[in-house]
This record gives C-alpha cells, structure tokens and sequence, in this order.
C-alpha cells in the first residue's frame, strides 16, 4: 500500500509550500488507494506549540487534506533512544566535543584555502583519555551519523530522475546535540521506516538530505522510500519571493479563495499539463503523476488564482456552497447568481438585489415605457419563460430593441446596468416585486 506523509514543523503557520507538499502527498495517496499521514516535527521544543499544531490541522481541514492518522514525534522519544543505541552499537554514530566557535574556525579555514566544509572527522580520532578529559571540563558531546565513503549514493527521483551524490564530499551530518534533542535527520528516517512510508515528496532543498538518509535507511537494514523532489515555488515576477512564505491559509480566506481553487491551481503549477477549473479534487487523481512535472520553479501568480476561483465559483454546485448562502436562497437562485461572482460573498448582494428594495433614477424618456412594462408584467403568467415573454410583447409594442428595449427594465427591476442572466434573475424576483419597481421606476 501507498503511504505517504507530511511531516510540518509547528513552529509556525503553514504557508503556500508547505500546503503545496501536503497536497503532493495526499493526492498521491489518494489517487493510489493509500494512506496520508500528518507527522508533526515537533523535537525543537523551545519553537513547537500546540497553537501552531492545531492551527496546522486546522488549515488541513480547510483544505479538505484529511490525514489517514497523526503522530507527534515529541511521543516518539523511546523509539528513537533504541534506535539510536542499534547505530551506536554498530559503529554508526560518535561523540564530537568541538564547540560551535571550534567548528566555525574549521569552516572558515577550509574557505581561506578554497575547499568545502566537510567536517575533517577529527572526533573519530580521539583517544579514550581525551574524551574523558573534554568530559571533565563540563564538554557534553554532540553525536554525529558516520557516512559510509565507499558506498556512493544514488537513487532514482521520481522527478529529477538518477541522482547520484559522492558521500565523500559530504560532512558527516550532525543528528544530536550536546543536551540530548534531536535535529531533524535522524528521528525523520526512524519515523519513516516505523510508519511504512512508501513515498516521501518535498521540495528540491531536500536533496542532499534525501541522500544522507538513504544511508541510515540501509544502515538500519530498511527499505528505502521513493523520493520525489519538486522545484520550488516562485512567485509572479519569475524569482523566489518573500511574500510565498507569508501566504497561508488565513490570506487565501481573507482573499475569498475556494479551497478547491487552491489545490486545482497547486496541482497542476510546475507540470505539463494545464490548470483547469474543477469542482472536486477526485477529478485531479487520474492524471496526477510526477513524471507530468518539470525541473524548471513552479510560478505561482495570485491574481491566475483568483481568476480560476471565479471560474470554479461558476461550477460549484448547490450543495457544497449552501452553508455559506444567504438565507433563502435556494439552488435555482444559486444557478441564476454564480456566473457573476468571483467569490462567494458576493453573493449576498446579488441575493439583496432579489429580495431587497431598488432605487434607481430613471430618464423621463423611458417612464412611459416603464409604466407599460408594468401593465405587461402584471398580465403575463410567471414562470421561467416571463423575461422573454416581457420583452418579446414590449418589442413588438413600442418598436424598442436591443440596449432601448433591455437596458431601462434592468435598471428599473435590479438598480444595475449588469449582472445575472434576467431569463434567470426576473422569476427569483417574483411578479409582486418586479411589477412593483416597475411602477416605482417609472414615476421615480
């Protein structure tokens, strides 16, 4: 079975990226009949908070990105304590007692000398003597995984395709320090294996981490998930933008925006096919494949998300907005009203053009003609038909067509120049109103 996860830090609110990953991920799963998991990367307790936690499934919910089930690795310290000891046991990690300013120095001569700051495994080295003597002035060591040089790394990515990374130029990663807590590498791989994860998606930053993982995959004699490593997100002006890490879940309501627009617009961006209006996220899993995406940056552009939150507006049906309508208004008001919004709280106007009052100032040219629409309107039977019917007689009376004939009916019965289809809008209004404005119009 497919198991995806997606694993945010709660050390703030989820933005654009982030929401991208999770939707990666669930989509995967659920196009494959899967599960989708939420890990919350709880170990900096200093930064974590339950706030932000909830506030991330919160913002999944929103989405509709539903989790198969929940884990928090702050619960999980037991399982990493033994797994740590299987690594210790098999020579895998050791205790490195340099300070952060010691490591520093390292770096900065290493770059004076034009080389890349690979760690020099000075800690391997140490005698038994000199560790107890580091121990005696107070020094707690920080423990790093020993990479494997004579093992390269490769692997294939379900996007990036072979990938190939020499362990020789990479510094042995840094998986605890000094107090005890955990960093990010070692607890994610342990995570991954106990939870069966089958596939992991993120972004392309995590490439050389995906490669020092791969080694503590095999040193724990574990399968290896699939990686798919995405192009990060850029904004409109085609380079990586500040304002994508402030765009969450908060903004995109504040905008007005569906969470279907968002995920139709998320799951199509960086690929070849086309972002397209949808109505329900099912219609994305048939054709949502990594190998559909390209290696260029994914641009993200607001404004083409508030244009396709339009354009899904004018298909959602009745049922999934009707908690968010106005009172009494039903599903043929709702047919009659979508064309014309960009955001569903829109519609609260155009329902008060429906059963709200009408003011409008009206030519004296056009009184008479008005006067002799509300006699028509009064004699004709009401049904979906009337506009039609009202027009087709008041053509045939007056001679009027065309913007004369339509435009002085629209402003009488809406108080607007635009809006929705009047063959719709005139038996939402109901003949009682409709004639009423007339009558009102014509002598305003």
């Amino acid at each position: 079975m497919v198991v995806t996860r997606f694993a945010p830090s709660p050390t703030g609110r989820l933005h654009v990226g982030n929401i991208r990953a999770a939707l990666h991920n669930w989509m995967w799963a659920r196009a494959h009949g899967g599960r989708f998991l939420l890990r919350l990367d709880d170990t900096d307790s200093e930064r974590s908070t339950e706030d932000n936690a909830t506030a991330i499934r919160a913002d999944l919910a929103w989405l509709g990105l539903h989790p198969d089930g929940e884990a928090k690795q702050s619960d999980r310290f037991a399982l990493y304590e033994s797994r740590f000891e299987e690594l210790r046991a098999k020579g895998r990690v050791y205790p490195c007692y340099e300070s952060a300013e010691e490591l520093e120095l390292k770096r900065k001569i290493l770059a004076g000398r034009s080389l890349p700051p690979i760690y020099d495994r000075a800690a391997l080295h140490l005698t038994d003597a000199e560790r107890a003597a580091f121990e005696a002035e107070g020094r707690r060591p920080h423990w790093r995984f020993l990479l494997d040089h004579e093992s390269p790394i490769a692997w294939t990515d379900l996007i990036r395709g072979p990938q190939q990374l020499d362990p020789r130029l990479l510094s042995d990663p840094v998986i605890r320090r000094a107090d005890g807590s955990w960093l990010y590498m070692l607890p994610s791989a342990i995570d991954d294996i106990d939870m069966g994860v089958t596939h992991v998606v993120r972004g392309e930053d995590h490439v050389t981490n995906t490669g020092l993982q791969l080694q503590m995959f095999t040193a724990f004699g574990a399968a290896t998930p699939a990686f798919a490593h995405e192009a990060l997100l850029v904004g409109s002006e085609g380079k990586l933008s500040k304002r994508l890490g402030s765009l969450g879940c908060d903004s995109f309501r504040e905008d007005g925006i569906e969470p279907i627009a968002l995920i139709a617009l998320l799951a199509r961006i960086g690929t070849s096919l086309p972002v397209e209006p949808v109505a329900d996220p099912a219609a994305l899993f048939d054709s949502f494949d990594f190998a559909r995406f390209g290696r260029a940056p994914a641009r993200f552009d607001l404004d083409e998300l508030k244009a396709l939150n339009a354009r899904i507006l004018h298909i959602l049906p009745y049922a999934a907005v009707a908690d968010r309508l106005p009172a009494g208004m039903d599903a043929s008001a709702w047919d009659a009203i979508r064309p014309n919004l960009t955001r569903i709280d829109e519609a609260a106007a155009w329902w008060a053009v429906v059963e709200g009052s009408v003011s409008v100032d009206i030519g004296e040219e056009d009184r008479s003609y008005l006067t002799q629409a509300a006699d028509e309107a009064a004699a004709l039977d009401w049904n979906e038909g009337v506009w039609k019917a009202l027009t087709g007689t008041l053509g045939a009376a007056t001679g009027r067509k065309g913007k004369t004939l339509f435009l002085p009916l629209r402003l009488a019965l809406t108080g607007l120049e635009h809006g929705p289809d009047m063959n719709a809008l005139l038996p939402l209004i109901g003949k009682e109103r409709a004639v009423a404005r007339l009558r009102a119009a014509a002598i305003s």
